[in-house]
C-alpha cells in the first residue's frame, strides 16, 4: 500500500513542491505524481499569503494528501535575522497552517536529515544523479525539486 505526501520547500517568493506516493517498503522507489512551483504573489504579502493559503489547503485536499514534509527553518549563523530569511519563514507557516488541517505536517530540517539519513550530507545526495536514478520513478523530478523529495525518501525511512 502506498501513501500520497507532500514535499515542499519555501522561500520568500516561491514553493516547489514534490508530490509522490510511498511505498511501505523502504527499498522501492518514491514515485513522483508531481513536480511544480507556486509563486508567491508580488504586492500586498497579507493578500498574497490567503491566496498561497488557499492554494496549498486546496491541494492537500483535492489530492488526498496523506502526510505534508517541509524544509524547517535553519539557523542562518552569525548576524542577525535578514528580511528575506523572516518572508521565508511566515512562507513556510502560511503552508504549514493551510495544510494540518487536512493532514499530519513534519518540518525537517538538512542538518537533521544529514545526522539520520546515511552517511551524507543532504546536498551531496542532491548532486548524485545516480542516487535519484535509483530512489525516484514516476514523472520527471527536476533538480531545483531533489530537496523537496529528499525531505519525502528521509521522512519516510524514519517513519
Amino acid at each position: 500500500m502506498t501513501e500520497r505526501w507532500l514535499g515542499i520547500s519555501a522561500s520568500t517568493e516561491s514553493v516547489v513542491v514534490v508530490d509522490a506516493e510511498i511505498p511501505k517498503n523502504d527499498g522501492s522507489p518514491i514515485i513522483i505524481v508531481s513536480d511544480g512551483t507556486w509563486s508567491v504573489q508580488k504586492g500586498d504579502r497579507a493578500a498574497a499569503y490567503a491566496v498561497l493559503h488557499q492554494q496549498c489547503a486546496d491541494y492537500v485536499h483535492e489530492n488526498n494528501i496523506d502526510r505534508l514534509i517541509i524544509k524547517a527553518s535553519a539557523v542562518a549563523g552569525r548576524g542577525s535575522a535578514t528580511l528575506g530569511l523572516l518572508h521565508g519563514a511566515e512562507v513556510r507557516g502560511v503552508l504549514m497552517a493551510a495544510a494540518s488541517a487536512h493532514c499530519p505536517v513534519t518540518a525537517l530540517t538538512k542538518a537533521l536529515i544529514s545526522k539520520t539519513y546515511g552517511n551524507r550530507k543532504v546536498d551531496e545526495y542532491v548532486a548524485d544523479d545516480a542516487f535519484w536514478a535509483a530512489n525516484t520513478a514516476g514523472k520527471p523530478l527536476r533538480k531545483m525539486s531533489r530537496e523537496p523529495a529528499m525531505l519525502l525518501i528521509a521522512a519516510r525511512n524514519a517513519s
